[in-house]
């Protein structure tokens, strides 16, 4: 991003909390997460958890890796969560026949059953935002451009 013309801020204004994109973006994040936790609740699912069954759902049998790589996870952070979805049923990890190296995570029937009651989630999210699916999906555009910046801009230091 180039420095545009524009008002010049002074270095007291540019460390006001309120001018702070990342304390906007962290402040709906921890809204957000109040909010699925008492949606998830009847499922059984923490917010990661739900995560990692949307990327079941969506995809079908991946392995480990994979899922790792769609939810941005690391394998410490994502072997918990797998051994805690697997304990309740919900999905299955196999080694492959292929490379031993490689686990596989697939869905259970329940894992699978459980799709049908998520499908409530998304819907009950998009209403308490209060913006229509236009605004939603332009707001999710946007901040995929700036993930992708933002994570440019890392790969560059």
């Amino acid at each position: 991003m180039t420095d545009q013309p524009g008002p010049t801020l002074s270095d007291q204004d540019l460390l006001r909390l309120d001018g702070q994109i990342c304390f906007s973006l962290n402040a709906a994040g921890r809204a957000f997460g109040s909010l699925y936790r008492i949606l998830l609740k009847d499922l059984g699912l923490t917010y990661p958890q739900y995560l990692v069954m949307l990327v079941l759902w969506q995809h079908g049998e991946l392995p480990v890796k994979d899922i790792g790589h769609h939810l941005r996870l690391d394998s410490g952070t994502l072997s918990p969560l797998l051994k805690r979805l697997e304990a309740a049923g919900l999905i299955r990890r196999e080694r492959s026949t292929e490379d031993e190296r490689s686990v596989h995570a697939r869905l259970t029937e329940a894992g699978d059953a459980l799709r049908s009651q998520a499908a409530c989630v998304p819907r009950r999210i998009a209403t308490a935002t209060g913006y229509d699916l236009a605004e939603i999906r332009d707001l999710q555009a946007r901040l995929d451009r700036l993930t992708a910046a933002l994570d440019a801009a890392a790969a560059d230091l």
